[in-house]
């Protein structure tokens, strides 16, 4: 049998369990032991959202493929790191899916943002399209840096989350950018964030209402894409990734092997943990009533595991910082890595744009346009796409990182 075509039942036989070890188990920030807490483990790794290849879905595009499967794997792992900053943003870390367990509205429409259909905001559909703009054609294979630049683009369509997604480029995040995307225009996002109560109720088949945190920051999603070596990772690296996923920010990581992706959401001893998108299921379609049958959207066998030596060095790094406060906590986090004896920073964290970095300037960029888009204003329009096409490297070109 086809190993891209088995289903999670037939797959559930096959997978190793947890080493028998004393070593913690790290999951997203949260610490475990093997012996007393293994149903723990395997009950937070199941409650994570598992996107896999499908099959018999809408065409892409009306006349586009109707399976990923062999091509769409990245996608899906841009899918489950994105789907678990909605799940903090509208759930909260500690929630759990317990299979037949009734689950709350806002578990259905986050469940609800990724379903396989054209309007779905974080759809395979939408993530393929969009990425006609990055230079990727439908149909062909995504880098980590790839699918968080077409993430950040669906998100500001994501009224019901408001969240501020910020892709840290260059190897270094630069906290004034990241304090100013957070604080800016809140004001402004609020407004359709928070709709009155005689508003539609629905768009994109869910309530347009966001929940309240802090109403002087919008949740971010902070996604930094790296190369960690030439065509191995680099093993000064290995003690400063582990750390990431000790953090209670953890959002997991990005990569996997060489054409190959997967989703990371910890580790144990010396090896990750992972959700492996390569396992093609058919298609699933909401009821009329709105329900989505969900059970093939978590992952219901020990989580894959490898060794982290075997990790391609192509990688993004996510992290979910829901206030300010876990923000800067975020950061002391950060700078508390430097001092680990050994181990390598695997970016840069700054208070400001270091002088080295490009100036907009420089690529003879004119002012923003505000009046109505006459036929200079349209030129004028792809400005800010030039910028971004500036800052965004393709997948192979990161800037190496050496000690």
């Amino acid at each position: 049998m086809d190993a891209a075509t088995l289903t999670y039942d037939t797959l559930r036989f096959e997978y190793e369990d947890f080493p028998d070890t004393k070593e913690p188990v790290w999951i997203l920030g949260r610490k475990y032991s093997v012996f007393p807490e293994k149903e723990e483990i395997l009950l937070d790794v199941t409650s994570r959202l598992w996107f896999t290849y499908r099959k018999n879905f809408p065409a892409i595009g009306g006349t586009g493929p109707t399976s990923d499967t062999g091509w769409g794997c990245m996608l899906r792992c841009g899918q489950m790191i994105f789907a678990q900053a909605l799940v903090c943003r509208h759930l909260g870390r500690d929630w759990r899916w317990i299979k037949g367990k009734k689950q709350s509205d806002n578990y259905f429409n986050v469940l609800n943002a990724f379903i396989d259909k054209k309007d779905s905001y974080y759809s395979i559909h939408q993530i393929a399209q969009m990425g006609v703009g990055e230079g990727k054609s439908i149909g062909q294979w995504y880098g980590p840096n790839t699918v968080a630049q077409v993430l950040k683009k669906l998100a500001t369509f994501d009224t019901w989350s408001s969240l501020a997604v910020h892709i840290a480029m260059d190897n270094t995040v630069v906290m004034e950018e990241i304090r100013r995307l957070c604080k800016s225009n809140w004001m402004c996002a609020g407004a359709s964030a928070f709709p009155t109560l005689d508003s539609d109720l629905l768009y994109n088949g869910y309530p347009e209402e966001a929940e309240v945190t802090d109403r002087l920051w919008k949740p971010l999603v902070l996604l930094i894409p790296l190369r960690l070596g030439l065509t191995d990772i680099n093993e000064a690296y290995i003690e400063t990734l582990k750390h990431c996923f000790m953090m209670s920010q953890s959002l997991g990581v990005i990569g996997g092997k060489p054409n190959s992706a997967h989703y990371f959401i910890g580790y144990v001893e010396e090896e990750l943990i992972y959700l492996d998108p390569h396992t093609t299921q058919p298609a699933v379609e909401p009821s009329d009533s709105g329900c989505i049958p969900d059970e093939s959207f978590h992952c219901q066998h020990p989580p894959c595991r490898m060794s982290i030596a075997e990790l391609d060095p192509s990688i993004a790094v996510g992290f979910f910082c829901n206030t300010e406060e876990d923000f800067n906590d975020w950061c002391q986090q950060i700078k508390k890595l430097s001092l680990i004896r050994g181990a390598l920073p695997m970016f840069e964290l700054v208070e400001r744009q270091p002088s080295h970095f490009s100036n907009p300037d420089v690529l003879n960029l004119t002012p923003g346009v505000k009046e109505p888009l006459t036929a200079s204003a349209k030129r004028n329009s792809s400005d800010a796409d030039r910028l971004e096409r500036f800052f965004d490297s393709e997948d192979e070109d990161f800037e190496i990182l050496s000690l």
